[in-house]
């Protein structure tokens, strides 16, 4: 499977100068708006960047409440019992006669039948996955777009920015609900075998789901609880990985504190964890990336965790939700098309300025076919104190794109 678009690369480039110039710019519609785009993501508790990628969008263009063309929602924390209030909560922005796109980003269990619904009742909206936790297959034959992280490449690319980091040991955190994904299963795989052939001990760790009963808290408090234990154990020159959200501070509270390595979140960005783990006040930085960047990296530093922390430049949730928008509000209007990966990429551009980025097509493990509506993208990874590593210019062996979720 061919996973290089190099075009992609040099497009987010060129998108990021239009971007630079584009920012003075606060495009907000009023009254006369022609049309509406809503957007469901998670809470901030469980996944801050997503929302702030939505609250971008409004900042753009406005919310519907005041005559704008955003309309967000946040569906509940708890969205695997109450699935039933989550799709309910997208399928309702059908119900707007100006309604022209929908977005749900993460998009979690739920949404392809969301999607399904919405186009039974308006097949003229445009349905965008961001995200998505349901299987390639499923979310595919819904969505008229499925934007995800390259969990395959990155399955690699991280074990080995592991070891540039100086890692030993590479423990990965998770729950049966997200070992029962096929592409968060497929990666931790992959990582497996990673780890095997490039010299890291590859442990696996569980941890409590956030969305069963003991909630957010209660995975938290776990997480504090178990790193000494864990850094103890398997020794400091560990890197750790968490398959969610809510995990990530409470873990980099405590590698902070007791040692240990982060190469980067599942889905990376300086805001990830890091300001609540380090206790560093963004608002003055609030949607500037370089700048929230360096205040995190001094902090990191500070603490002694130069050259063993990481991240991305730029935030992955808040990209794909602000940058879906963008892409759905420039097919609306005709200036980009729903087929175009070019589209799509100088829209996320918009967002990531200098980013380097790499990404192709989803292939389907079994049939070997190239999905049309699935893209899956990542970035270069940023080491606190140290600068970027080049994992989007990688070579990822062959065979890790032929291990499965089975497996």
């Amino acid at each position: 499977m061919k996973k290089s678009l190099s075009i992609f690369t040099i497009l987010f480039c060129v998108a990021s100068l239009v971007c630079a110039a584009g920012k003075k710019e606060e495009t907000k519609t009023g009254s006369g708006v022609k049309f509406h785009i809503g957007i469901a993501t998670e809470t901030v508790s469980q996944a801050e960047d997503t929302l702030r990628g939505a609250e971008e969008l409004i900042r753009r263009y406005g919310a519907v409440s005041s005559g704008g063309m955003i309309q967000h929602v946040t569906y509940p924390d708890d969205f695997m019992s109450q699935q039933e209030t989550t799709i309910s909560q997208i399928v309702a922005f059908a119900d707007d006669p100006l309604m022209k796109a929908v977005i749900v980003n993460d998009a979690v269990p739920g949404t392809a039948e969301a999607f399904k619904r919405i186009k039974e009742k308006r097949p003229d909206i445009l349905c965008f996955a961001g995200e998505p936790q349901e299987d390639p297959l499923v979310i595919q034959q819904a969505a008229d777009l499925a934007l995800s992280n390259d969990f395959m490449s990155r399955g690699y690319t991280i074990i080995w920015a592991a070891k540039q980091m100086g890692a030993k040991t590479f423990v990965h955190i998770s729950f049966p609900r997200h070992m029962s994904y096929e592409t968060l299963a497929t990666r931790r795989n992959i990582m497996e075998q990673a780890c095997k052939d490039l010299g890291l001990q590859f442990v696996f760790e569980t941890a409590p789901d956030p969305t069963s009963d003991v909630g957010v808290a209660g995975a938290q408090q776990f997480i504090l609880e178990k790193v000494p234990q864990w850094v103890a154990k398997y020794g400091k020159e560990t890197a750790f990985f968490c398959t969610n959200d809510a995990h990530t501070e409470p873990l980099l509270k405590q590698l902070l504190a007791y040692g240990g390595m982060f190469v980067e979140a599942d889905l990376p960005s300086p805001l990830m964890g890091y300001p609540g783990a380090l206790g560093v006040d963004l608002t003055q930085e609030a949607g500037d990336f370089a700048a929230i960047l360096k205040k995190v990296e001094s902090a990191v530093t500070e603490k002694g965790g130069a050259g063993r922390f990481g991240t991305w430049a730029f935030s992955y949730g808040f990209t794909v939700s602000a940058g879906l928008g963008e892409y759905a509000k420039r097919i609306i209007e005709g200036t980009a098309s729903k087929d175009s990966a070019v589209d799509l990429y100088k829209a996320l551009g918009e967002f990531t300025p200098g980013a380097q980025w790499n990404g192709g097509y989803y292939v389907d493990q079994n049939t070997g076919v190239r999905a049309k509506n699935q893209i899956l993208i990542f970035m270069d990874t940023y080491v606190m104190g140290k600068g970027y590593l080049p994992t989007t210019t990688v070579s990822v062996p062959e065979k890790y794109f032929k291990i499965k979720m089975s497996n």
